[in-house]
């Protein structure tokens, strides 16, 4: 074994690899340890190589349905093989070149598996590492299900689906969520059939109600549905996996060559055996953390997925920030978590994406609001879509006359939300967002501001 000590030790090079760029660290000595690929989970096997995939599939989807729009068009060929080499031949790199910039930069970098066996140490392969500060930004890995027989068959989970040397014949999908009915979308485009098993009776049960449901109804169009049921045990077949489903009309039994597993992620804090050195987690694992992101151990902090308040790269990114300044605030106030509400998206077909309080919501929490909504179809670029589904659905404080929530479902839906997205960051009113700006005609951006008016005609019929 040999020793090292260290000014600050960073364990996870996902969003933690930000950190010695965002303040003057240049004194210290610092080590990066991860265990996996620089860049985490986002750049190798998250959101970057999905989206390549997506928008492939995208493009794949608008061929297939160019008669819409009268146009004859078919896909000749679907070169899976030349897709993912385009994609991984542009991410792969990456890591190598993660490393070799970080220690020319004086930065040590440890390559395996971190555990700490007392305060403020960590045991990584054959070395015994110190520091004065610990950040860990170690992130979250995949959730297995207890189904009976999984530990027997083959199955791929997003660390490794992308990875398919061919595309399935038929693809089964564990899990009703972001990952299942992005990556699902994707190799439905791609010509594989793909049947999803969700436990919840609505895909996307997380959104507000009424976008899961467009949204499932949605999805009947590219996959198989086998919703509201919990599989019961899968075994293998001569030509792949079968999956066992009890449903209200009986036993359903789906055979496929491919299984996905999507029910979830839980944090990496067992593997570091962070206890030991005096970090507490709350009851599913999440280490706890104050609003300046330190942990319950004097020097160490912890922020990302780990932590748990949004599993999205974008917030991981503006934590980083605020944990590098408070690492050394050099005489300015310590920063603390920022408590706006955090947008996601979902790169499925059709696209969802959302900020803020769904309705459902809003009625448990006893919050008075006022709702509507407005249809792509209603603006002039919803015409030129063909699009008679896709909605924005906008709550507001009718107080304030402020956003509390936005959601919308369709084409463009995570650039449009940007709009609201700033709008609720920046303090505006409704009226400030639908009427103190020019929207473009006729881009789509104008159904926004038609929900927007809508919604201050409903406001004003409350006084």
């Amino acid at each position: 074994m040999t020793s090292h000590h260290y000014d600050l030790i960073i364990i996870g090079a996902g969003s933690g690899n930000m950190i010695p760029g965002e303040v003057d660290l240049s004194d210290w000595r610092i080590a990066i340890i991860e265990a996996s690929k620089m860049g985490g989970t986002c750049l190798n096997r998250g959101c970057i190589p999905s989206k390549i995939l997506v928008y492939t599939a995208e493009v794949a989807d608008a061929i297939a349905h160019a008669s819409r729009y009268n146009i004859t068009a078919s896909t000749q060929q679907v070169d899976w093989p030349g897709i993912t080499t385009r994609l991984w031949d542009r991410i792969d790199p990456i890591h190598q070149s993660g490393i070799e910039y970080r220690r020319r930069n004086g930065i040590d970098v440890f390559q395996d598996y971190a555990r700490f066996i007392a305060p403020k140490t960590i045991q990584v392969g054959e070395h015994i590492l110190t520091a004065d500060r610990f950040v860990i930004s170690a992130g979250a890995r995949v959730t297995i299900p207890q189904l009976d027989g999984l530990e027997s068959v083959p199955y791929e989970t997003s660390d490794t689906v992308m990875r398919l040397s061919e595309i399935p014949k038929h693809l089964i999908v564990l899990g009703g969520g972001f990952i299942a009915t992005e990556l699902g979308h994707v190799f439905a485009a791609l010509g594989a059939k793909v049947t999803i098993v969700g436990r919840r009776e609505l895909l996307l049960p997380a959104e507000d109600h009424d976008i899961a449901t467009a949204f499932t109804n949605a999805a009947n169009e590219w996959a198989d549905l086998l919703v509201g049921n919990e599989p019961q045990r899968v075994w293998a077949t001569e030509s792949g996996i079968a999956v066992e489903v009890p449903t209200a009309n009986g036993t359903t039994v789906i055979e496929g060559d491919k299984l996905l597993v999507t029910i979830g992620r839980r944090p990496n804090s067992d593997v570091l055996n962070v206890e030991a050195a005096g970090v507490k987690v709350d009851a599913k694992g999440y280490i706890r953390v104050d609003a300046t992101y330190a942990t319950d151990a004097a020097g160490i902090w912890a922020f990302g997925d780990i932590v748990g308040y949004h599993q999205l790269k974008h917030t991981a990114n503006i934590e980083a920030k605020i944990v590098a300044h408070n690492l050394r605030p050099n005489g300015a106030p310590l920063r603390t978590r920022d408590l706006r509400p955090a947008p996601h998206a979902v790169f499925s077909t059709p696209q969802v994406a959302a900020i803020g309080l769904a309705e459902a919501q809003a009625v448990e929490q006893g919050i008075d609001y006022v709702m509507t909504t407005r249809y792509y179809r209603d603006a002039a670029y919803g015409w030129a879509l063909e699009d008679t589904t896709s909605f924005v659905k906008l709550l507001a404080d009718p107080a304030a006359r402020t956003l509390i929530g936005a959601h919308i479902i369709g084409p463009q839906a995570s650039n449009l939300l940007q709009l609201l997205v700033q709008g609720m960051h920046l303090g505006a009113t409704i009226d400030d967002l639908a009427t103190g700006q020019i929207f473009i005609h006729p881009a789509l951006s104008e159904v926004v501001e038609q929900a927007l008016l809508d919604l201050i005609e409903a406001v004003d019929a409350r006084r």
